[in-house]
């Protein structure tokens, strides 16, 4: 199995190279990719050294799999280059989510509908992959009409210079105004401005969110209204979501559903103080679940609170699962490899 990361160097890419190895996808050929600016550098993976090579390479070397996090205008131009030479993509940027000619894939909801003529495969925004994780069950179960979504989105979702913001200003330090990833200081601060503002005064943060979810679940009925805050949070995101149902539920079912749902923890221990944080979902691949109670202010809604890792399961575990399907059903390679 020829495996290529993408936009190895970034944080998302190095955090792939981390779950690739700690899962033991079978690779025999590791293929790290970046920019012009990084190629023959070394890096290391599983303990063994690798020359950093740029995408025409890539391409030339036909990898099975790639496993895409650079950008949306790199996924744009250099997918397809990749599909036409036989490779799966999984891509994580934006550039395909949408495009009704590619799946948006979260593997404990539909990855049953990959083939292999799917040769671009779209990994889902972060906020949107650990959402669905928690809903699906209770969609399929109580049915969602609407969602109320507030984000607290880690600065790790924004990359490398929102981290080194975050930390100049945590130290004092003098910043010019080129070196900020926010138009605001974000340390001892909440940023109510994730991605651009769109025409709808929402941000993309924000659409994401409600196109993605619809098109996921294969519902255009749902109703769903998001608000995302940036916060200086490292572990990874949380949100609040508030759930209109077509159905009666009971919260002890819902709970019993999200505790035998692949890839939830719930964690709903008020005695003990027990719910989901950023903190201690850092470098976890599950989603956290908890704060699960009913809103007695509408008839058949539910208020939950969701987290997990943006680096992991929002994205480079979520990409790496969907490779780990791929190969197991034998849509890539020329034959079946065991995982």
């Amino acid at each position: 199995m020829k495996v290529a990361v993408v936009g190895v160097t970034g944080l998302v890419g190095t955090v792939m190279c981390e779950v690739l190895t700690e899962r033991n996808f079978p690779i025999t050929e590791f293929l790290p990719v970046a920019s012009e600016r990084s190629v023959g550098k070394q890096l290391t993976f599983r303990g063994k050294d690798h020359t950093i090579i740029g995408l025409e390479t890539a391409v030339a070397a036909k990898p099975d799999i790639a496993i895409f996090s650079a950008g949306g205008s790199v996924s744009k131009e250099w997918a397809p280059r990749f599909a036409e030479v036989g490779t799966t993509v999984v891509d994580n940027s934006s550039a395909w989510r949408m495009d009704p000619t590619k799946k948006l894939i979260v593997p404990e909801i539909n990855a049953g509908e990959l083939t292999e003529s799917d040769k671009i495969i779209a990994n889902p925004n972060c906020s949107t992959i650990q959402m669905v994780v928690a809903l699906a069950p209770l969609h399929q179960a109580f049915t969602i009409n609407r969602l109320v979504i507030s984000t607290y989105q880690s600065i790790t979702g924004t990359g490398v210079k929102a981290v080194r913001q975050y930390e100049a200003e945590k130290h004092d330090a003098p910043l010019a105004k080129e070196e900020m990833a926010y138009s605001h200081p974000i340390f001892d601060n909440c940023i109510p401005h994730c991605d651009i503002f769109l025409e709808n005064d929402y941000t993309k943060e924000e659409m994401k969110l409600v196109h993605e979810t619809k098109k996921i679940f294969g519902d255009d009925s749902l109703r769903i209204t998001a608000t995302a805050v940036r916060v200086p949070v490292h572990g990874g995101h949380s949100e609040t979501v508030n759930i209109e149902f077509a159905k009666p539920y009971e919260v002890a079912a819902v709970k019993q559903l999200l505790k035998e749902a692949d890839g939830i923890v719930v964690l709903d221990d008020l005695k003990a103080h027990s719910y989901p944080m950023p903190r201690f979902a850092k470098n976890k691949d599950e989603v956290f679940v908890g704060r699960i109670r009913r809103d007695e202010s509408a008839d058949n809604a539910l208020n939950i609170w969701v987290v997990a890792d943006n680096l992991r399961k929002g994205a480079a575990t979520n990409a790496v699962q969907i490779a780990e399907y791929l190969v197991a059903k034998s849509l890539v390679g020329s034959e079946k490899v065991a995982v």
